[in-house]
């Protein structure tokens, strides 16, 4: 089945993955609304890029960790576009410090954004997707492993990796497959920020090949996760890494 005309909504989609994610997807046909949070400028390139390539796109500010910009921006794409077929909850946020040095604030905005934002996208998910559709939630393959600082971060993803078990049955009764990804160290701004040169070179030892993912070999998994070939995958956390674990 053609993906041409079908609706997707990519939340954090200004930058990194999810900016890879929403160009690759329009290019197979599919009308994107570029979820952001804060950078307009940003969102406003990505669109620009698939609409110079001939496909659709929309840029809606939203911040997903509150549960009004959630419903906002499912009513505006479904008011641009008339539907939605692909959800994929990219949006994260990443703090990475000892136990110690971790505040109140650090951990409720990581819950937030991380897990309520995935949990009520999922919810509007249940009462807008057409039938037959996809969810793509995302954790990190930092949650198998063992390494200091990720604490609150890893347990974020840890709980997206349940939920997406949990809810695949309950999404099952619209046909619609709930799965989740887990990448492994990405070159991306919010993987870099504050890490010396050092530390991003033991992250790369980490793997099999020795390098940094990119977004594409994350965006690439997704091309897969949407397309008919994936209908009979549902519930799973699929660890794209490289080999890290």
């Amino acid at each position: 089945m053609s993906l041409n005309g079908k609706v997707a909504i990519v939340t954090g989609a200004s930058r990194g993955i999810g900016r890879q994610i929403a160009i690759q997807l329009a290019g197979l046909g599919i009308k994107v609304a570029v979820n952001y949070s804060s950078n307009p400028g940003k969102a406003d390139e990505v669109v620009q890029i698939i609409k110079e390539s001939g496909g659709e796109a929309i840029a809606i500010q939203g911040d997903v960790s509150k549960v009004s910009e959630v419903e906002a921006l499912f009513s505006e794409t479904i008011g641009q576009f008339g539907r939605i077929d692909i959800l994929v909850n990219n949006a994260g946020v990443m703090e990475c410090v000892p136990i110690a040095d971790v505040t109140e604030e650090m951990f409720d905005r990581q819950f937030a954004v991380n897990v309520k934002g995935t949990y009520f996208a999922c919810q509007q998910a249940m009462k807008h997707m057409e039938r037959g559709g996809t969810i793509i939630n995302f954790s990190t393959s930092v949650s198998g492993a063992m390494l200091p600082t990720y604490s609150v971060y890893a347990a974020t993803k840890g709980a997206v990796e349940q939920l997406t078990r949990q809810l695949a049955k309950e999404f099952g009764v619209k046909d619609i497959v709930v799965n989740c990804v887990a990448p492994g160290q990405v070159s991306t701004e919010l993987f870099l920020n504050g890490k010396s040169e050092e530390l991003v070179d033991s992250f790369r030892r980490m793997n099999a090949f020795g390098r940094l993912g990119e977004p594409e070999d994350i965006a690439n998994v997704i091309d897969l996760l949407v397309s008919d070939k994936a209908r009979w995958i549902t519930g799973q956390t699929i660890r794209v890494n490289g080999g890290f674990n």
